[in-house]
């Protein structure tokens, strides 16, 4: 079933035709997204290290992360891809092994150090890939996010230099998250391309339109959900009807 699930995960990065990723973050967001029609659920670190009691940036322990995976893969039938920081200090095969017994099928990889921001040493971090794919072979859809934009200014080069790194040590899909132009970077990589869709960001039809392969929206839904539970929560501590007042 695992293969079957990765290789129907695998199949959908078309560009062109892009995956659309509305990440969640719980068995009941999951569930919401599976009930909408998309076909796979994606979670994302950001959002569900807060419903855990956590701060992103791997502050999470790794048992209380595969264990939040594990409740969403079981709540749905559909292909479940994981945002997994840079593994949790988890060495490339355990990481693996762990992520295939929680039931997911795909992972997201960044190249900086969750803790300090600092980007990983490319050969580094194409090292710990090429591990991740020994260690998976076609078990899991590796999606190998580049830091180059997050915090700091990013080149086209260099951005375009560790895509290529990371695809040659395995990675099937390319996250160059915060990047300016999608459609620069899908020319210049040539390969699948994931972007975060923000309230600034090109419309679903035009990222498509830009050649890319995958568009998730990280923390940005639980965010927006967050924030209306605690203006309800607000109206509760006024006195006020939270399912009447406007």
């Amino acid at each position: 079933m695992t293969s079957k699930k990765a290789a129907g995960l695998r199949d959908l990065h078309v560009p062109g035709d892009p995956l659309i990723l509305p990440n969640a973050w719980d068995a009941a967001s999951a569930r919401a997204v599976q009930e909408a029609g998309f076909p796979v659920v994606a979670t994302g670190s950001a959002a569900v290290a807060p419903v855990l009691g956590y701060a992103d940036g791997e502050a999470t322990p790794a048992a209380e992360m595969l264990a939040a995976v594990a409740r969403i893969a079981r709540a749905v039938d559909v292909p479940v891809t994981a945002d997994m920081e840079r593994g949790y200090g988890l060495r490339p095969a355990e990481l693996v092994e762990r992520l295939l017994e929680a039931g997911a099928v795909g992972c997201n990889l960044e190249d900086s150090d969750p803790r300090t921001g600092e980007l990983i040493d490319v050969d580094e971090q194409a090292g710990f890939l090429a591990e991740v794919r020994a260690a998976a072979g076609s078990e899991l859809v590796v999606n190998a996010r580049v830091d180059t934009y997050a915090g700091r200014r990013g080149t086209l080069e260099e951005t375009v230099a560790r895509a290529r790194r990371y695809l040659e040590a395995g990675a099937d899909c390319i996250y160059p998250i915060l990047a300016p132009n999608p459609a620069e970077l899908v020319a210049a990589i040539g390969a699948p391309v994931n972007v975060l869709f923000r309230k600034d960001s090109p419309s679903q039809a035009e990222l498509a339109a830009a050649g890319v392969a995958r568009i998730s929206f990280g923390h940005g839904l639980h965010q927006a959900v967050h924030a209306h539970a605690a203006e309800l929560i607000a109206h509760v501590r006024a006195g006020r009807n939270p399912y009447t007042t406007r």
